[in-house]
């Protein structure tokens, strides 16, 4: 279980295909030991530390997370956010966040707006996915790249969902937004309490 407030971001030094899955190698940012068998939530998809040499550590991507998140687009240097699981009886800062991304969106226009920046993003919508709870509500909670962020301006048009957020200096200086551009592919995670609300409301109308 993860809040969303990143903590660093973790560069990508080796990347290592087998078969179907990912080892990724990754430089310790933390400045404390890991520990096998540790989950840290990497562009906000929750995956397991399953080796450790000096400060570098590896974690393993499967195929079906490569499908549905933008992990299989890193490349050795770049950099991810990355935040250990949250400890219990510490402070929520943002949102409950799973770890468990749902798709991929893409980045459709990035400015600076006086000081902060203003992101807008595009995503796979259908009746079924909203049925699933896959949308963003305004000023609801949305995880993009593994940051929790309060949505702005959500819409559904057609077959694709927008959604805006708004992001201060500090996150933008301290997170891989400062890397998004146009065209960009990130990770999106939608709220877990509005997914289990439309699950719920769904099951209601097919059974009325």
């Amino acid at each position: 279980m993860f809040s969303g407030i990143v903590e660093t971001m973790a560069q990508v030094v080796k990347i290592e295909t087998e078969q179907t899955n990912k080892h990724f190698t990754l430089r310790n940012p933390f400045g404390e030991p890991l520990s096998i068998d540790q989950s840290i939530a990497h562009n906000g998809v929750c995956l397991t530390v399953v080796r450790i040499e000096g400060d570098l550590y590896t974690v393993t991507a499967m195929q079906e997370t490569l499908r549905l998140t933008n992990l299989d687009l890193l490349r050795e240097g770049d950099w991810v956010n990355v935040e250990r699981s949250m400890l219990m009886g510490g402070r929520l800062d943002g949102h409950i966040v799973q770890g468990h991304v749902d798709q991929k969106a893409t980045c459709i226009e990035a400015k600076e707006t006086n000081g902060s920046w203003y992101f807008r993003f595009e995503y796979d919508s259908s009746r079924e996915m909203i049925e699933r709870g896959y949308f963003c509500v305004d000023k609801g909670s949305v995880t993009i790249n593994g940051v929790s962020l309060t949505v702005c301006e959500p819409d559904i048009q057609g077959n694709k969902g927008l959604v805006s957020v708004c992001i201060i200096p500090y996150t933008y200086e301290n997170t891989n937004f400062k890397y998004i551009k146009k065209g960009t592919v990130v990770n999106i995670e939608f709220d877990i309490l509005g997914k289990y609300l439309s699950r719920y409301a769904a099951i209601l109308n097919h059974k009325s």
